[in-house]
């Protein structure tokens, strides 16, 4: 049996770099984005004509079969802490691929799921997190498009947080007076003026008609003030 890799051994990048496994839509906007934070990206991708198109963008950018020990030993994937399974379309690939990322010992293992019983075989895999980009996607559009939110977050335990405008009945008083979380169950957390960047928020804010605010609550709770004029 391998040997799980000493942690003095494992690749450190400026904030601790991460393999992607699967670089088509979802992978490749992932890896991109880390590369945009200042992260070091291994994407790893069976297709050439995906990693040639990726060459220069990702820290490196490999062709190999992810469902092969030996292959992702010899680019020393066993070594990472974290590692990310965007394969999405060959279900055998993504579980054999996560298989072997957990027989590895890293330690923090991310899979993409495209349905329920994918998502319960990766769980079942000991993947630490399973996410379902088209699923969370549909859910926060859904939000956006049936009331005025701006933007929308959901959280586990029925909690979400909104970027909305404030509606009439808190503007002009400071939070502590208009009793926001008293009426209506959410909390004001940061509060952006026209022209300048979010600040957070505190009793004493004033919320103004043209401003912009974040308040977090439960799921409905956040959904009914997004819609109060």
């Amino acid at each position: 049996m391998a040997r799980k890799p000493s942690p003095r051994k494992r690749r450190t990048g400026p904030r601790g770099s991460v393999v992607v496994i699967g670089l088509g839509r979802f992978g490749r906007a992932l890896a991109l984005e880390l590369v945009d934070e200042d992260t070091e990206v291994l994407g790893i991708d069976e297709s050439a004509e995906v990693v040639q198109a990726l060459s220069g963008h990702l820290t490196h950018a490999v062709r190999a079969d992810s469902t092969k020990e030996d292959a992702l030993r010899q680019l020393g994937v066993h070594e990472f802490d974290r590692a990310v399974v965007a394969i999405g379309t060959d279900l055998e690939a993504s579980i054999l691929t996560a298989s072997l990322l957990i027989s590895f010992g890293v330690e923090n293992v991310w899979a993409k799921a495209i349905s329920e019983a994918h998502g319960r075989i990766l769980t079942q895999l000991g993947v630490h997190h399973v996410v379902y980009p088209e699923h969370d996607m549909g859910q926060r559009v859904a939000h956006l498009v049936r009331g005025r939110m701006l933007d929308y977050i959901e959280f586990e335990d029925d909690f979400a947080m909104v970027k909305t405008n404030p509606p009439a009945d808190i503007v002009g008083l400071p939070l502590a007076n208009s009793a926001v979380r008293t009426r209506h169950g959410v909390t004001v957390v940061a509060v952006k003026r026209p022209g300048e960047g979010f600040t957070y928020a505190t009793p004493e804010t004033v919320v103004e008609a043209d401003d912009t605010i974040i308040v977090a609550g439960r799921t409905r709770a956040t959904e009914r003030f997004s819609e109060l004029q």
